[in-house]
């Protein structure tokens, strides 16, 4: 499913004082000092950093997409620290609103994002494995709550992961011809759309994803590479959970992933069914974006595809 794109592109978008900072987060945790740093590069929010332990993260209103929402991410957080607390994702300490700033107080995540980290060749299979090892944990968690509280969008039937599949490819295909792509592919847009919409089982698995547990979330050990947590949920929905293994731009990451995300057993049916439509979906997605991986991305969607003629 693509996320819409951002849509109060003019609105203030103003840094805080650091006593407006530290009086909000001492609401919480009174022992806090300083604000030690401040982090812009996340997209949909800024980060103050706290005595270099704590995350202050306010949403940036210009930033706003209609799926990103600080509550939701507080609620994700708050159910994987009741259900799986070793899961290595922030912990909430506080949440509020305070006229029109909205924040969350969470436990900073340790090591860098993978996309600003040198990884080691013989790191990354296992920092890919572990990946998949905590989203399957994620996945597992109680999802009552979070589908009762409103706030998570749902993809939850056949038809409605149809839909989507549907509408992310013809959106795909018209973003490469707005771009001068073309369609490189001997099938057409709609041929693609329909052989990837009947590998939709009918009754399909659905969860509360984290949507983008790709290098800028994942965060890794600077200096041996080795997987230490993932941060941001703010864009989360309830959907199909292939669709959090296919983030990795190279194909060989996403079967890393998955290998990690099957250690822990037997996979339904119904996950196994669509997890060659998510990476076809990943394809799309690199070869819009990356002209470095374009080429790799076009052949692993044509393997998939002529593995599907075959079945």
């Amino acid at each position: 499913m693509i996320i819409r794109e951002y849509y109060q592109r003019e609105a203030p978008d103003p840094v805080l004082a650091d006593d407006v900072v530290l009086a909000l987060a001492r609401s919480h945790e009174p022992r806090i000092e300083a604000v030690t740093g401040i982090d812009e590069t996340g997209g949909e929010a800024r980060v103050y950093y706290l005595d270099r332990r704590w995350v202050f993260k306010v949403q940036r209103p210009q930033q706003r997409r209609s799926w990103t929402n600080l509550e939701k991410e507080v609620r994700f957080l708050e159910q994987i620290a009741a259900d799986d607390p070793g899961v290595p994702v922030p912990r909430v300490a506080g949440y509020g609103r305070e006229g029109t700033v909205e924040y969350t107080l969470m436990t900073r995540i340790g090591g860098d994002a993978a996309v600003r980290t040198p990884i080691p060749d013989a790191a990354r299979p296992a920092m890919l494995e572990a990946l998949g090892r905590v989203l399957r944990r994620i996945h597992a968690i109680q999802q009552a709550t979070l589908r009762l509280s409103g706030l998570f969008p749902e993809e939850y039937t056949a038809e409605d992961l149809r839909a989507s599949v549907a509408e992310d490819i013809t959106e795909w295909a018209e973003r490469f011809a707005t771009k001068s792509l073309g369609w490189p592919f001997p099938f057409t847009p709609a041929d693609l759309s329909a052989r990837s919409r009947d590998r939709v089982p009918d009754d399909p698995p659905a969860v509360a994803l984290h949507t983008n547990p790709g290098p800028t979330h994942t965060f890794v050990d600077s200096s041996t590479g080795a997987f230490v947590g993932l941060i941001d949920f703010g864009d989360a929905y309830i959907g199909h959970p292939a669709r959090d293994l296919g983030r990795w731009p190279a194909a060989r990451d996403r079967a890393a992933v998955m290998r990690g995300y099957r250690e822990a057993g037997k996979l339904d049916p119904g996950f196994l069914a669509f997890w060659p439509v998510a990476t076809v979906l990943a394809d799309l997605l690199v070869m819009y974006r990356s002209e470095a991986g374009r080429a790799e991305a076009r052949a692993d969607l044509l393997a998939t595809v002529r593995e599907w003629d075959r079945a």
